[in-house]
């Protein structure tokens, strides 16, 4: 009998599966990698009798390998806030799918485990940008502006490190970085005594985010920001985290994060406006390598001659008269 962990490299799929090794902690197998690397299941190799966790990936990207996996007589337990397409019928699925705009998958997490480790889940939520919900939480859960702001640091910095084209461009590798934060039951023990891993992740993203700002945009309306970064590691990593700030800062538009890629392609993120948490998805989805949530998705691979398409169908979905 075998146990395997899967999970996004990012924030929330660390923290749901902080969350969940620690109310039943697990001998298992880690399978992860960066943030954009969601097809997981494709390195699972489980028969019957073996237990797999699939956290924070879509189901819908992963359809034909958890069929599978469930034929070959695995147990799944599935918790996701992306589009899951079709969801198996299958008595060893137990499947917890979630795709309200102010949910992630660490607070689905959370609300199976009755609250067990909210900390981790609100930390979660910082760091998908859920920054209302969070701060919301951590009032009802009793934290002061200080506490609040440390586990939206903690949350951010966690989300930035997933962000790269390979591991190598990641600070730590995110099975690494889980070893690290589920050593601790709250997370300010963890920020108190790893500050090691802390104060790595903070200088780099405060290095990063400097590089990015002074980045020109190259089309600019009052429905939609989009900027280029170039073929560096610090543009890669910092790319996600980089549109989140971007939304935050400008609510009232979407946002569009082109990086490019060593083989003429562009990575992509996008962000719908805070004002307007839908639509991302279904406009990623419209190229052949994007997918994502209603309010924030990606494309991996762009050729450059879709970049006017792209930005034409951002204008068209959020431009005044949608609003």
């Amino acid at each position: 009998m075998a146990y395997i962990d899967v999970f996004n490299g990012d924030a929330d799929g660390i923290c749901s599966l902080v969350q969940l090794r620690l109310a039943d902690p697990k001998d298992s197998q880690l399978v992860t990698g960066v943030k954009r690397d969601i097809n997981l299941l494709k390195a699972v190799d489980a028969g019957s009798g073996d237990t797999l966790t699939v956290l924070d990936i879509s189901m819908q990207k992963n359809h034909d390998d958890l069929t599978r996996l469930l034929a070959n007589g695995v147990r799944v337990f599935y918790a996701d806030h992306h589009k899951p397409g079709d969801i198996p019928e299958h008595p060893n699925l137990a499947a917890y799918i979630d795709m309200s705009p102010t949910m992630c998958s660490a607070l689905i997490v959370d609300k199976y485990l009755a609250g067990q480790f909210h900390l981790w889940a609100i930390t979660a939520a910082y760091g998908d940008n859920l920054t209302e919900i969070a701060d919301e939480l951590a009032s009802q859960y009793g934290l002061n502006s200080e506490q609040s702001s440390l586990l939206q640091e903690l949350g951010l910095y966690l989300n930035y490190n997933g962000y790269g084209a390979s591991p190598q461009d990641l600070f730590y590798h995110p099975a690494e970085l889980y070893k690290e934060c589920v050593q601790f039951v709250s997370p300010f023990d963890f920020i108190e005594q790893n500050a090691t891993v802390f104060n790595t992740l903070k200088q780099g993203y405060e290095e990063d985010m400097a590089l990015a700002s002074n980045e020109k945009l190259f089309h600019e309306t009052d429905t939609l920001g989009a900027q280029i970064l170039p073929d560096k590691p610090w543009a890669r990593r910092v790319s996600g985290v980089y549109s989140n700030h971007l939304s935050n800062d400008y609510p009232e538009r979407a946002h569009l994060l082109l990086t490019e890629k060593a083989d003429g392609d562009y990575l992509v993120s996008i962000r719908a406006p805070q004002t307007l948490l839908e639509g991302a998805d279904e406009i990623a989805s419209q190229f052949e390598t994007g997918g994502g949530r209603k309010g924030a998705a990606g494309i991996n691979a762009l050729p450059k001659a879709d970049i006017t398409r792209l930005v034409e169908l951002m204008e068209q979905r959020y431009g005044p008269h949608t609003r």
